[in-house]
């Protein structure tokens, strides 16, 4: 019995650890990128691991469609449409880096714009950076071809907004925490304060704590027949994650070792 204390004594030592551990911030710069181009997972490996975070991509040979996550370079901010959808808003990554993530989130599939950890992970003080895509900012801003309304309406006044949440996962099952990011907002009594999200703005993932996945979706105020009109894009950058240290690792593997010979 008394190695068993030892041992639950050195997980919960680990665990302590774990939220300790320095912070890791995953750029997307590691991936090799030609300059203006994209990785969208046509190679079907279905997600993108960087820096003890997976990022799920899903990719359909049969129609060269994909959803989930892509890499890309691109800066293209004042070409409207579809072609463009791996352009960010802001010009380039975050703090001037060259490469970020685009997510397109999908509401016909169980597994779309999320993030999977390598273990259960602690999020106090950490968060990413996000922005709108180009493709979803000028439709945004002008209307789109496929229903999509210009955001305020004709007189600027309709309460339109574009948001993102970020939802905590352990074991597949929903903490019951979430965070908003509004990438645009119309609803606001003075026009003048309206806004589409062009800069990078760093959203804290502490309310969510303890989780071995993020699960990203976006709503909007513009719906038709067929959900969304508005294209369900965001872009995002330096995500910052927590590293287990070499101690920790130590501990967990000592700990285990003496439930198991107790």
């Amino acid at each position: 019995m008394k190695n068993n204390t030892i041992g639950v004594v050195a997980i919960a030592a680990a665990f302590a650890l774990n939220h300790a551990a320095t912070a890791s911030t995953v750029t997307f710069e590691t991936l090799a990128l030609a300059p203006e181009s994209f990785y969208n997972g046509s190679d079907q490996s279905g997600g993108i691991a960087l820096g003890g975070a997976t990022l799920n991509n899903n990719y359909n040979n049969d129609y060269e469609s994909w959803s989930g996550f892509a890499v890309s370079n691109r800066t293209d901010t004042t070409t409207p449409g579809y072609l463009n959808q791996y352009s960010v808003y802001a010009g380039g990554g975050a703090a001037a880096s060259a490469n970020f993530a685009v997510g397109y989130y999908s509401t016909y599939e169980a597994s779309t714009t999320d993030i999977a950890f390598a273990s259960l992970t602690n999020l106090a003080g950490r968060g990413a950076s996000f922005t709108n895509t180009t493709y979803a900012a000028l439709d945004m801003l002008m209307g789109g071809n496929f229903g999509s309304k210009k955001f305020g309406g004709s007189s600027g006044n309709d309460a339109d907004w574009f948001l993102l949440t970020v939802t905590g996962f352990v074991a597949g099952i929903p903490t019951g925490s979430s965070v908003n990011f509004y990438l645009a907002d119309f609803r606001f009594a003075y026009n003048a304060q309206d806004y589409i999200v062009k800069d990078w703005q760093f959203v804290d993932f502490s309310p969510l704590g303890d989780v071995d996945e993020l699960r990203l979706s976006m709503t909007s105020s513009d719906v038709g027949s067929y959900g969304m009109n508005t294209p369900s894009y965001f872009a995002m950058d330096n995500l910052i994650i927590p590293e287990p240290s070499a101690l920790c690792l130590a501990c967990c593997a000592a700990g285990l070792f003496l439930v198991r010979k107790r």
